[in-house]
């Protein structure tokens, strides 16, 4: 039985995650949950399942919820709050479901204490990749992906590891010799198929309706603009102790290949599933199990076609800004992934259009002067920087 902590339980991985646990109770229960502001649901999450504690990142509603329930659950709020709900002893694995920047001090917090991490939050790696993998490795922490790119990497290269115990129990970290190319695979998003003239008039419904997957909003328009892929080229540089020019994207629509892995013979391993997070969400908790689930399957049966294409840069330019950023490394990561919240935001919130999100962020990567070999510290006030910088370009444009 393994004590498992959801952080950002009402959000979709969040919610995925309580789903699969719903299934597999003889091996999970939930130990601490937590949420942005949701009390709603979070309120229906204590009822089912009873955890030790909770954490409302919002302070008001942290203290409406007190009001609201009669048990012995605890609650914090806040941003400590969280850090300190992560240290809980009985806690076995953490799954970062938060989206954004917010999940990197309680991920520090977490690892620091001896968590094994379940990382469905890209953008805590992107922006201290380096930093989160040396402590991770200090305090001889799992940081199992959630990704289904990711996890598609990480299971195939668990594929190849030696099958001894000793390797088995953890990740193959660092990657070893004898991988030629990654091949991240991208459904395309839902202009896939649009011309590039026709994306200036697109409306945030058109953005957020996805061909394949049921994500939040911000991931959700991140894969419009294929920034989503190219936050991946980061984590899995971070991940797997591979260069980026070794990291490939690859349209695949049918969302079936999550990734792939060529080795320098020739040789190509395929990680295929149905796409539904259910399933490396699973993994994750279960590692390094493998559980019997009612998860979707493909049938190859009726399965008609696997079709690739390779992605147009010049359509979506996010692509070669994260890459631009993986060269760069150092601040740069932290600088793009902060100008893309905030561009995204802004976004959602109609103040900007779909085609200025990369406009803003390749100009905050032009203005930052990038500091090599950060710590955390650096990291944060580059990321609070180019948050700055962001709003200020964002406040300067005429919708």
């Amino acid at each position: 039985m393994k004590n498992i902590a959801v952080l950002g339980s009402t959000g979709s991985i969040g919610e995925s995650t309580l789903d699969v646990i719903r299934s597999q109770r003889k091996h999970f229960r939930v130990v601490c949950l937590s949420v942005s502001s949701d009390i709603d649901n979070l309120y229906k999450q204590i009822k089912e399942f009873k955890p030790f504690s909770v954490c409302v990142r919002d302070k008001r509603e942290a203290g409406i919820l007190a009001a609201r329930i009669n048990s012995s659950t605890k609650i914090y709020c806040g941003e400590q709050g969280l850090e300190e709900l992560v240290r809980d002893k009985r806690i076995d694995q953490v799954m970062f479901a938060l989206a954004g920047a917010a999940a990197l001090q309680p991920l520090v917090s977490a690892i620091e204490s001896g968590k094994h991490i379940a990382l469905a939050n890209k953008e805590a790696l992107v922006m201290a990749g380096q930093i989160i993998m040396r402590l991770a490795a200090r305090h001889k922490v799992n940081i199992l992906p959630v990704d289904s790119e990711q996890s598609a990497i990480w299971q195939v290269l668990s594929v190849q590891a030696s099958a001894s115990t000793a390797q088995r129990r953890v990740p193959a970290y660092p990657i070893r010799p004898g991988i030629s190319s990654i091949y991240l695979t991208a459904s395309g998003g839902p202009f896939r198929n649009l011309p590039k003239r026709k994306l200036s008039s697109v409306t945030i419904n058109d953005v957020l309706r996805h061909p394949r997957w049921k994500m939040g909003k911000k991931i959700t328009v991140d894969s419009a603009t294929l920034m989503n892929k190219g936050l991946e080229i980061l984590e899995a540089m971070f991940l797997f102790n591979v260069e980026a020019e070794k990291i490939k994207v690859l349209v695949h629509p049918e969302a079936l290949i999550h990734s792939m892995v060529e080795f320098e013979d020739g040789v190509v391993i395929a990680q295929l599933a149905a796409p539904d997070m259910r399933i490396p969400i699973q993994y994750a908790l279960s590692y390094p199990e493998r559980l019997r689930s009612d998860l979707p399957r493909i049938d190859f049966y009726r399965l008609k076609g696997l079709n690739f294409e390779k992605p147009d840069f010049g359509k979506f330019p996010c692509l070669g800004l994260a890459y631009q950023a993986a060269k760069d490394l150092g601040t740069m990561p932290a600088v793009l992934n902060a100008a893309n919240e905030e561009s995204v935001g802004s976004f959602l919130n109609k103040r900007i259009k779909f085609l200025d999100i990369p406009k803003i962020v390749a100009r905050v990567m032009r203005r930052h002067r990038r500091l090599d070999c950060p710590d955390l510290r650096r990291v944060l006030q580059a990321d609070a920087w180019a948050r700055e910088e962001a709003k200020s370009i964002i406040s300067s444009l005429k919708i």
